[in-house]
C-alpha cells in the first residue's frame, strides 16, 4: 500500500504527464464542465467509472454509493440528478452495477451488518420481490449475479420515477437512461436494458425501464408496472 505522501507525489507525476501530452488540458478543464453523461454506480474501488469507459476528467459526472442505489429520500443522489440535468445538461444517465458487489452479497446473506443494513434494505426488498426468479437460479454465485442485475433494473426504474427526471421528460428535454453491469473478472460492460427515452411521457418510460431481454447471467425478464 502506498503512503499518503506517495499519493501526493504520484499526483505531481500524473499532472506533469497530462500537461506534457496536452499543455492546455487543465486550462480548459478549469473554465468549463460540460459532461454529456451522469454515471450512477457503486463505490467499489474496483469499478472506477471514467477509467473503465476510457473517458478523461471532465467528460462524465459521477455519483457513487454502496450497491448503486437510488432512493427517493436520498437528497444527495437527487441533488446530483438535478444538477446534472438542469445545470450541466447531461443527455445520458447510466446506472451501472457490477458482479461481485459486496453490498448485494451483504443484502443476501441474512447476517447483521450494523448501520449499513438500513441502506441495503431496498436491495433486500428487491430480492424478496423477485424471490421466485432467484429461487429458480441454481447456485449461490449465480443468484448473487442475478440480484446484481435485478438491482440495476430496479434502480433504473427508480431514476425514471424521480420528480427531476419526470420534469425533464415532460419539458421535452433530450435525456436517455441506460442500465449496465460490469464484470470485474474480465473488465467488460454489458447492457441490461434498452435505452429509455420516452416518446410519450415519463410514466411510459418508467414502465419500459422495468422491461428487459434476458439478463446477462441468463433468462430473467422484468415486467413490473410503476406505482
Amino acid at each position: 500500500m502506498k503512503a499518503p505522501e506517495e499519493l501526493l507525489q504520484s499526483n505531481k507525476v500524473w499532472a506533469a504527464r497530462m500537461r506534457s501530452g496536452d499543455p492546455d488540458f487543465f486550462d480548459r478543464l478549469a473554465t468549463q464542465q460540460t459532461p454529456q453523461y451522469l454515471w450512477i454506480g457503486c463505490s467499489d474501488s474496483r469499478v472506477p467509472a471514467t477509467q473503465i469507459v476510457d473517458m478523461a476528467p471532465g467528460e462524465m459526472f459521477v455519483h457513487r454509493n454502496i450497491a448503486n442505489v437510488v432512493l427517493q429520500t436520498d437528497l444527495n443522489c437527487l441533488s446530483v440528478l438535478q444538477f446534472a440535468i438542469e445545470v450541466l445538461g447531461v443527455r445520458h444517465i447510466i446506472v451501472c452495477g457490477h458482479y461481485g458487489c459486496g453490498g448485494v452479497q451483504a443484502a443476501m446473506d441474512g447476517r447483521d451488518h450494523g448501520l449499513i443494513d438500513n441502506w441495503l434494505r431496498q436491495v433486500q426488498d428487491i430480492a424478496h420481490r423477485h424471490a421466485e426468479t432467484l429461487g429458480r437460479t441454481p447456485g449461490d454465485q449465480a443468484r448473487r449475479n442475478r440480484l446484481c442485475e435485478l438491482n440495476v433494473l430496479e434502480q433504473v426504474r427508480n431514476v425514471c420515477r424521480t420528480t427531476v427526471v419526470r420534469k425533464a421528460w415532460e419539458s421535452g428535454r433530450d435525456l436517455t437512461l441506460h442500465g449496465w453491469i460490469y464484470d470485474i473478472h474480465n473488465g467488460e460492460l454489458q447492457q441490461l436494458t434498452q435505452c429509455v427515452n420516452p416518446a410519450i411521457d415519463a410514466t411510459a418510460a418508467a414502465r419500459n425501464a422495468c422491461r428487459t431481454n434476458a439478463c446477462v447471467s441468463g433468462g430473467c425478464a422484468l415486467h413490473a408496472t410503476p406505482g
